[in-house]
C-alpha cells in the first residue's frame, strides 16, 4: 500500500475543518520531501472518500481513518505537554499503531505524525470538530489512548494530565467518565470505585449496578464501526472495568 493510496482511501470527515487544515500542511511537507523521489501522486490513488462538511448538523459515521488521524493530532499535543518529546512516548504511539494497523500502515501514520507534530495545534478547534463528528464511545477511546501515551514513560505528569483534562472537556467527556478512565492509569486504593464511577462505601447492589452500566458503556462492540483494530483497544478498558469489579468482590466478599 503506497502512502497516497492510504491517504486517498482511509479518511472521511477529518479532511474538513481544523483537522483538515493540519493534515494539509503536513501533507504539503511530505509532498515536498518526496517530490525529489519517485514522483508518487498523493491522493491520486485508492478509493476516494467523499468529504463531509464540518458544519453539517448530522453526525457522519466515523471511519477508522478519521479516528486514526484524530489520535495523531491529539497525541502530538500530549507528547509535547511537558516541553519535550520523550522517545518512550513516541515508541508507544508507534507500537500501538503497529499493533492496531500493521507495520506498513503505522509507518504511513508516523510519516504524517512528523508533519503534524511540527505545527501549533489549537486544542479547542480540533476537539470541537471531533466532538461534533465522532460518537461518544469513540471519544472515550481517544481519552484512554492519550492516557496510555502519557503513561508510556512510567508516569503521567501533571502537565500531561492537564492537557488531557482540557481536551476531554472540549470533547464533551463528563467528569465521571473522565475520572473513570484516568483512574485506570493511577495506583490508588480508591481506583476501583473511580473506574466504576461510584463513591467509596457504595453498597453491594450499587456496585453491581455500576458494573453492569460500565460494562455496557465500555463494551468493545460500542466501537465496532471503527474496525477490529479499535475493538482490541477497547477491550483494554473493558478488562479494567472487570478487574475493578473483581477487586471489590474480593475486598467486600460478595459474589
Amino acid at each position: 500500500m503506497s502512502f497516497s493510496k492510504w491517504i486517498g482511501g482511509a479518511l472521511g470527515w477529518s479532511f474538513g475543518g481544523p483537522i483538515g487544515a493540519i493534515i494539509g500542511v503536513a501533507l504539503g511537507s511530505i509532498i515536498d520531501a518526496m517530490s525529489n523521489g519517485n514522483g508518487d501522486k498523493f491522493l491520486g490513488e485508492g478509493k476516494r472518500t467523499k468529504r463531509t462538511s464540518y458544519n453539517t448538523t448530522q453526525r457522519p459515521r466515523t471511519q477508522s481513518g478519521d479516528f486514526e488521524v484524530s489520535l495523531l493530532v491529539l497525541a502530538s499535543i500530549v507528547i509535547k505537554a511537558d516541553g519535550k518529546q520523550d522517545q518512550r512516548e513516541l515508541d508507544y504511539v508507534r507500537q500501538q499503531f503497529a499493533t492496531m494497523y500493521g507495520k506498513e500502515r503505522a509507518n504511513h501514520a508516523f510519516l504524517l505524525f512528523k508533519g503534524i507534530s511540527k505545527q501549533k495545534v489549537s486544542k479547542r478547534q480540533v476537539c470541537l470538530q471531533i466532538k461534533q463528528m465522532m460518537d461518544h464511545a469513540s471519544r472515550l477511546q481517544l481519552i484512554h489512548f492519550l492516557f496510555g501515551i502519557a503513561k508510556a514513560d512510567g508516569i503521567v505528569t501533571q502537565d500531561e494530565e492537564h492537557e488531557i483534562h482540557i481536551m476531554a472537556g472540549y470533547l464533551g467527556i463528563n467528569v465521571r467518565d473522565y475520572e473513570s478512565i484516568k483512574a485506570m492509569f493511577y495506583n490508588s486504593s480508591d481506583n476501583s470505585y473511580k473506574v466504576l464511577e461510584i463513591e467509596k462505601g457504595a453498597s453491594v447492589d450499587e456496585i453491581k449496578r455500576a458494573y453492569r452500566k460500565m460494562a455496557k458503556k465500555y463494551h468493545p462492540d460500542r466501537v465496532i464501526h471503527l474496525g477490529e483494530e479499535h475493538q482490541k483497544g477497547a477491550e483494554e478498558k473493558f478488562r479494567q472495568v472487570q478487574e475493578a469489579y473483581e477487586h471489590l468482590q474480593k475486598e467486600l466478599k460478595f459474589n
